[in-house]
């Protein structure tokens, strides 16, 4: 049974292929070879197994860290041992030194187990319970949507498209059925998509599925084109590309078995995302859904069956989109900055120079300065630091920064337009100045739009408070305390009058601050609702991004294969030199050899045209006539035609059958017959020749009967001698006898004989020479030529 090795050989994942006589002393090198007790990779060398992954991770763009260590481990010292490698260090320089090797570890680690209708209990249960309940329960005009995770050389997923016909024939349905089967393992899946399989998997599938689903082919079974058609193969890894979603059916058999356990609980939310609910997740016997077990139904506890129910579990196979808040809104708000230009400075000056200005500044709203005018040292002092040094509300004196953010807060309000507050006093230099405030916010000229002017008017000095004074210059005890009161009592207003401006800013601030609040958790819900919409539809975008390019790998892989089944066919019929003509119903050219444009002046320009249009190089007027009446008769027309240049060819016109049996027009060719017809004519005239003279030539095969002669033999015609030897023909002669004796000899011994007969036989020649020649081929002599000339005539 060589279909084993065979197939073992072409999977590439035996270490050793060597003649049975070999065998032995491999074997006992590896068992010799290997001590009692072998710890594993982990245990030995972490680090160089950390870098084994990151050589298989840059080679392959695969990351084999999060399997099962243990597997791992296993696999990895399958291919030491194949190498001869000692140590894992040891083989990393091998891995290092030798791409190849890369290759082959990788095709190690990924585990190709699968079998047609693997476990049948389990798939009878899924044929006659699972899917025709998933049937039904989907919408009738809907296409049927399945995903085989996993899906190795594609065995399972044939299973499943076998069994889904099988339903939908029960039930009558038209309804589409689309498989994406995928797979870590190109190769695998290149065999999956060739659909062919070796004679050994009609153990696993029943006979009436063998005869009706598959096609018997010299190596072995083909999946049929309603099968084949039904499934669609794309490589992808499970663990980092975008699920398939909206699915009726999903299976993942024996694949989270080999991953670590917090990668299972990654996957199997990815996959209840990716079922519709209601849909179907087929696991293999030693697998289970973990914590997110809620999240399903269970079917079927002994071969893991679940259903997805409609609640929701959190999945992480999207990654986070790069959102960014927008950045804030800058007010469009001309202003001036420290070092402001020449021209803004000279255009100031001049408009508080023509408004006769005390000692005033310009700022902006925040408080940023832009111009000071005249000797402002009462007012202002420089801060400590050199953070916002230009800032009037950290250079103010004490006793003016609240009047000033009073002012410009009514103004801003828009309160009022102009703010004046009298009898400010500030403390400063040893002395207290009393003062009047005046803040406005300029409209004019254009370039201080929006810019504060806080000027401070009617500065004077103050000892304590303008009040009364005796003749001597001396304050008496009671004016003193009168004077006190008085200033107290202003100081007591002017004091309320601030804390009711800070309330009533404190309050418009507060109120602020509530609709803003509101503003900001309103905007904070529609950005996460609308931050989850998105979530959603890059979620859906990557799996109908997945979805189109598992089509386009199985378009891409078709597309290769016509492409060398077109190659193949154009040098077959180039290499026949036989000159063919494609013509569709029609009659137009759609495709034609190159020997065809010996015959017929054809350039590629000319596909489309009809034949009725083209110069023959044929005396074959009748060409497109014949080709009509193939088309309606169906039937094969032939006919030798003479070209031009004196060549001859046969032509033949034959109707051009489609795969579906469908006629989609005729195809001629022109067999080159000139050399062959001369032979004709020249046999024929030799012909001609000997059957005018008296020599006769035959021939007769291995038991000496006649097989044709040239002339009458002995009063014989030549179609009276075929099938009959010479004792047959003239029974009484003696003659006929020797012939026929001579003609043995020729046989027996393999030469040639020639002599004299004398003697008559029938109405023949009276005395004649016969030469006899034994005609061979590559088994022997075969037969005998021969040729008899008259000496003297017969009675």
């Amino acid at each position: 049974y060589p279909q084993m090795p065979a197939a073992a050989i072409a999977a590439t994942r035996v270490d050793y292929v060597v003649a049975p006589n070999a065998m032995p002393e491999v074997l006992s090198s590896l068992l010799h070879g290997r001590p009692a007790h072998f710890p594993t990779l982990v245990e030995m060398a972490p680090e160089a197994l950390q870098q084994v992954f990151e050589l298989l991770r840059r080679f392959t763009n695969h990351d084999f860290s999060r399997y099962k260590a243990n597997t791992i481990s296993r696999r990895i010292e399958r291919r030491m041992k194949a190498q001869g490698c000692e140590t894992l260090v040891e083989y990393v320089r091998l891995l290092q030194s030798i791409p190849n090797e890369i290759d082959l570890l990788f095709k190690e680690l990924l585990i190709n187990v699968t079998s047609f209708f693997r476990d049948p209990e389990a798939f009878d249960l899924i044929r006659h319970t699972v899917l025709p309940q998933v049937l039904s329960d989907g919408q009738q005009d809907q296409g049927i949507r399945c995903w085989v995770a996993g899906c190795s050389t594609g065995e399972e997923a044939y299973s499943l498209a076998v069994a889904l016909r099988e339903c939908l024939d029960d039930i009558q349905s038209t309804r589409t059925v689309q498989i994406f089967a995928t797979d870590l393992d190109q190769d695998a899946i290149d065999v999956a998509r060739a659909g062919c399989f070796p004679r050994t998997v009609a153990i696993d599938i029943a006979p009436e599925r063998l005869q009706r689903f598959f096609v018997e082919t010299e190596d072995g079974y083909r999946v049929c084109n309603d099968i084949r058609s039904m499934v669609v193969f794309a490589q992808q890894n499970v663990i980092a590309d975008p699920p398939f979603t909206n699915l009726d059916f999903l299976t993942c058999r024996n694949l989270l078995i080999y991953l670590e356990s917090d990668v299972q609980e990654r996957i199997i939310p990815l996959f209840h995302y990716s079922l519709r609910p209601g849909g179907a997740l087929f696991l293999g016997s030693s697998e289970s859904l973990g914590p997110t077990g809620s999240a399903f139904e269970t079917l079927d506890k002994k071969w893991k069956i679940f259903r997805r129910s409609g609640s929701s579990v959190s999945t992480t196979s999207g990654k986070s989109l790069p959102f960014e808040p927008p950045a804030p809104r800058k007010t469009a708000l001309v202003t001036a900055r420290p070092g402001a230009k020449p021209e803004l400075t000279q255009i100031a000056d001049r408009t508080l120079a023509q408004h006769l200005l005390p000692p005033c500044v310009l700022m902006h709203e925040r408080g940023d300065i832009v111009h000071i005018h005249g000797r402002t040292g009462l007012f202002l002092e420089p801060a400590q630091g050199s953070q916002r040094i230009n800032n009037i509300y950290t250079m103010v004196r004490d006793g003016l920064g609240l009047e000033l953010a009073l002012a410009v807060r009514q103004i801003t309000a828009g309160e009022a337009e102009e703010v004046v507050r009298q009898g400010v006093r500030v403390t400063g230099q040893g002395q207290t100045t009393g003062f009047n405030l005046r803040v406005k916010r300029l409209e004019a000229p254009f370039a201080m739009r929006g810019l504060f002017l806080v000027a401070f008017e009617g500065a004077r000095s103050l000892t304590l408070v303008d009040g009364p004074t005796v003749p001597d210059g001396k304050v008496t005890q009671q004016a003193d305390a009168s004077i006190s009161t008085k200033h107290l009592q202003l100081e007591l207003q002017h004091v309320r009058e601030l804390q009711q401006g800070t309330h009533d800013e404190l309050e418009t601030a507060v109120e602020e601050l509530k609709s803003s609040n509101e503003e900001l958790q309103s905007a904070n819900e529609e950005l996460q609702s609308a931050n989850e919409e998105l979530e959603t539809s890059k979620e859906e975008m990557l799996s109908l991004n997945e979805e189109l390019n598992a089509v386009n790998h199985e378009l891409h892989s078709k597309v290769e294969d016509l492409s060398r089944l077109n190659d193949d066919m154009r040098n077959l019929l180039n290499s026949t030199e036989i000159a063919t003509l494609f013509l569709d119903a029609d009659l137009n050219i759609k495709r034609y050899t190159e020997p065809t444009r010996k015959i017929i002046r054809l350039i590629a320009s000319d596909l489309g045209r009809p034949i009725d249009d083209l110069v023959l190089s044929l005396h074959y007027a009748a060409m497109a006539k014949d080709a009509r009446e193939v088309l309606a008769t169906l039937k094969v027309h032939e006919r030798e035609v003479q070209s031009t240049e004196g060549r001859w060819y046969l032509t033949r016109i034959l109707p051009y059958r489609t795969a579906d049996n469908m006629i989609a027009g005729v195809v001629i060719t022109f067999v080159d017959i000139t050399a062959a017809r001369n032979i004709r004519e020249q046999s024929q005239r030799v012909l001609t020749a000997l059957t005018r003279c008296d020599t006769v030539l035959f021939g007769c095969d291995p038991q000496l009967r006649y097989e044709w002669a040239s002339n009458a033999v002995f009063g014989k015609a030549s179609d009276q001698l075929i099938g009959k030897t010479d004792v047959e023909l003239w029974t009484d002669s003696t003659d006929a006898v020797r012939l026929r004796h001579l003609k043995e000899d020729v046989i027996h011994s393999g030469r040639s004989v020639s002599k004299v007969i004398d003697g008559a036989i029938g109405k023949g020649f009276g005395k004649f020479q016969v030469h006899l020649e034994p005609m061979r081929d590559a088994s022997g002599v075969v037969g005998v030529v021969g040729v008899l000339i008259p000496i003297e005539s017969g009675g």
